[in-house]
C-alpha cells in the first residue's frame, strides 16, 4: 500500500510539474530571446521584439529558419526552435491581436 501511494503522488507531481513546464514554455524560450532583443543600449541592429506584433515575429522566425532570410547568428537560432516553439516564444513576446 506505501509503494502503491508513493507511486501516485510521483505520477501526480509529474503531471503537476508537466503543466506548468508547458505554461512557462513560451516565456522561457522568449527570456532567451531577450537577452539580446530586450532594446537595451538603443541598439539599432537588434531590434526590441516586444514592439512587433507575434505574427510578424513567427513569419521572420519561419524565414530564418527555412532560409529565406539570410542571417547569421539568426539562422542558427531558428533552426533550433520547433514551429510550436516558435509561435509559444512569439506569443510571449510580441504584441497580440496584429
Amino acid at each position: 500500500m506505501k509503494k502503491r501511494l508513493h507511486l501516485v503522488a510521483c505520477v501526480g507531481l509529474a503531471f503537476v510539474a508537466g503543466q506548468a513546464l508547458a505554461v512557462d514554455r513560451g516565456q522561457m524560450l522568449a527570456d532567451n530571446c531577450m537577452s539580446c532583443h530586450s532594446g537595451g543600449a538603443n541598439n539599432v541592429t537588434i531590434p526590441n521584439l516586444t514592439q512587433y506584433p507575434a505574427s510578424a515575429i513567427i513569419s521572420q522566425m519561419k524565414a530564418f529558419k527555412d532560409g529565406s532570410r539570410p542571417a547569421t547568428v539568426m539562422a542558427r537560432h531558428a533552426k533550433g526552435y520547433s514551429d510550436e516553439d516558435i509561435v509559444a516564444l512569439a506569443k510571449y513576446i510580441g504584441i497580440q491581436g496584429q
